[in-house]
């Protein structure tokens, strides 16, 4: 035997997937067989290696430094023979994709897009459903994810930036001609949302803009796409991101007198392997490239005040 030091193959899946859930019942799960099962085998390799590979409590399993070490070793040796595996048996992936986008996002910028999708990728089906924040493609039932770059993601994840998130305050343009400079924000209601309750302070700290002024007028919407409707029926000025106003801005149902400014953030598309290595998912990508393209500001959609061109960053590489 050329690897004198290989533990048993069959005890590393309970393994590594008991190490990523921290838990012995939810990768009994997973592999569909008994806690039993996987508590033997975890036990099967301790005893091969010499070591202890979790602490054990009452009602906690935490694994091991060591352990942590295996199971990364274990899931990148898994991920190459995945891979191996698809291109020699040269399996075709079918059926739709199943996609997870923020939100807003979805509501605002991705659904009134699907049509296009439709008539440049006829073969492709993707089922959509909303979702913000951190991901985990073992547990939950989607393929890719669309989200905003500001959670940490696993090394494993795979990661495609999109576009970068511009934002600045949007209102209706009845309410923009009232409103001067910026002074004009203390006399009229700020829109807020639970989802960024800090919206208005990044907004601040970025253009160096002071509130002026007493207690403002404020109003608080659960989500953001609430906010931003809420704008667009004069009821105040939102913080309103780029790609989430563009159409509202193309329409002229929204303006941003104050221009828009790189928060750096962006957008991007989460994957539990590369997009080469599917077909579907590249047709996807190379279609939310075209569509990202689109949402670089290069051009005054934003108000009375263009964006100067010598504080526009380049493009983000995808």
């Amino acid at each position: 035997m050329p690897w004198p030091d290989l533990p048993p193959p069959h005890t590393l899946l309970p393994f590594e997937a008991t190490v990523r859930h921290a838990s012995m019942t939810r990768a009994a799960q997973e592999l569909h067989v008994t806690h039993g099962a996987v508590s033997r085998q975890i036990r099967n390799l301790e005893r091969a290696l010499g070591v202890t590979l979790f602490e054990r409590g009452t009602r906690s399993l935490e694994p091991t430094a060591q352990a942590r070490l295996l199971a990364a070793a274990v899931r990148d040796g898994l991920d190459r023979i995945d891979s191996a595996a698809r291109q020699v048996s040269r399996r075709e992936e079918s059926g739709p994709l199943a996609l997870s986008c923020e939100p807003t996002l979805l509501m605002r910028w991705l659904i009134p897009r699907l049509p296009d999708l439709a008539a440049q990728v006829p073969g492709l089906t993707v089922h959509l459903s909303a979702g913000g924040g951190p991901v985990s493609f073992e547990r939950e039932a989607f393929d890719l994810a669309l989200r905003r770059d500001d959670f940490p993601v696993p090394a494993r994840v795979s990661r495609t930036p999109l576009f970068d998130e511009w934002i600045g305050p949007v209102c209706s343009p009845d309410l923009a001609r009232r409103l001067g400079g910026a002074d004009g924000l203390s006399d009229v209601t700020l829109l807020h949302t639970s989802t960024r309750p800090h919206a208005w302070d990044d907004w601040r700290r970025l253009t160096g803009t002071r509130s002026e002024g007493g207690p403002q007028r404020e109003q608080t919407f659960e989500h953001f796409y609430l906010a931003l409707q809420a704008a667009v029926a004069g009821l105040g000025v939102a913080i309103g991101p780029y790609a989430l106003v563009h159409d509202d801005l193309v329409r002229g149902q929204l303006v941003a007198p104050f221009g828009l400014v790189p928060d750096g953030t962006g957008y991007q598309l989460l994957g539990p392997r590369p997009p080469q290595e599917d077909a579907r998912v590249s047709a996807l990508l190379d279609w939310l490239r075209g569509q990202a393209a689109r949402l670089r500001p290069a051009q005054d959609l934003t108000g009375r005040a263009a964006l100067p061109t010598a504080s526009r960053p380049g493009p983000r590489e995808v």
